[in-house]
């Protein structure tokens, strides 16, 4: 009887303890190869976007434009990395968004009001300083479904 009802407690905690499994996700062509990083991880339904500089697809360059134009390109590197993945910016439900310069916040919700529509993803956004490759915008976003 004790192997018994070991054995059942046993089976209903190995239930709870089972690993989600997780996938590194790396579409050709969306990122500089060589960076130290994966584009995207999936763990369960949900998907985790590293953080979106306003880079051309492949590459280390920055668009030019200033920053509204690095955060259109940043809102379609992340795009593509969720496209590329079976999900979409509507499956978005949470962004960390960080500005060279805070006074340009105003001018960054124009550009995400444009790509993300109500209901709106959760978001966090502050200032920081040393964006890579001088970028004025990064983006980051977890997509679930």
């Amino acid at each position: 009887m004790n192997k018994y009802v070991l054995l059942v407690v046993a089976s209903v905690l190995s239930v709870g303890a089972q690993a989600e499994t997780v996938e590194f996700l790396n579409p050709p062509g969306l990122m500089a190869k060589g960076l130290p990083f994966s584009p995207a991880v999936r763990v369960g339904g949900q998907v985790y976007v590293t953080g979106q500089i306003g880079t051309t697809p492949g590459t280390t360059t920055l668009v030019s434009g200033g920053m509204a134009a690095e955060a259109k390109q940043s809102i379609q590197n992340i795009k593509s990395i969720l496209e590329a993945n079976g999900y979409a910016l509507r499956d978005v439900v949470k962004c960390t968004v960080m500005l060279a310069d805070m006074s340009e916040w105003a001018a960054f919700n124009e550009v995400y009001k444009s790509a993300f529509t109500p209901p709106y993803p959760a978001r966090s956004a502050f200032g920081a300083n040393g964006l890579a490759f001088g970028a004025k915008v990064e983006l980051d976003c977890i997509a679930a479904r």
